[in-house]
């Protein structure tokens, strides 16, 4: 039923994907951006069906899926994670990628809604702790377009790779321009 209301929200809005997503690669971080409006999970959900990408999960608070509509977030793709937990958000989320033979996790690179002056490193650390790439996915509310960037294996040389990911998302336009990542360059 939500891939069916998703896509017509899809085709009535006139959304489209740039790129080419790897489904032969089983376990990935989609670093996906930038987040500037709640309508960007409304986009990311239907790109999810459109593209197609089978087994992507969002975390979120595991006192979400513990109430009344925990049945709701994990159906729309939510995972928990105990932020509470003596283990690290890092190693709880590697730890997911080594249950499962295909996992595929976004994340928000900012972490936040909100404009921000640098880009969390949550994302970075799970694609490096659990040996995955990071899928630059950008949400280009101008063109309206899903944006499939390139892959980033995390590598030795952490500077270059977050240069890399900020110049990627830094050509992208969110819904709140404003709040998006281009002054990170500079």
């Amino acid at each position: 039923m939500a891939g069916w209301i998703t896509s017509l929200w899809w085709k009535l809005k006139g959304w489209k994907v740039t790129g080419t997503f790897r489904n032969d690669i089983p376990k990935m971080v989609l670093a996906v951006g930038p987040h500037t409006s709640a309508w960007d999970i409304v986009v990311g959900i239907a790109a999810r069906y459109i593209i197609p990408i089978k087994h992507a999960y969002f975390l979120g608070k595991k006192e979400l899926f513990d109430g009344a509509f925990g049945w709701f977030f994990r159906a729309i793709g939510g995972t928990p994670v105990d932020r509470s937990s003596s283990h690290g958000l890092v190693k709880q989320v590697a730890d997911k990628f080594n249950e499962h033979a295909v996992f595929r996790i976004a994340m928000s690179p900012e972490g936040t809604r909100k404009k921000v002056d640098k880009l969390r490193t949550g994302f970075y650390y799970i694609a490096k702790e659990a040996n995955v790439p990071i899928q630059l996915v950008g949400f280009d509310f101008t063109k309206r377009e899903v944006i499939m960037g390139p892959l980033i294996y995390p590598s030795a040389d952490e500077a270059n790779d977050f240069k890399q990911i900020l110049t990627f998302f830094a050509g992208v336009e969110g819904k709140h321009k404003e709040m998006g990542m281009q002054h990170m360059l500079h």
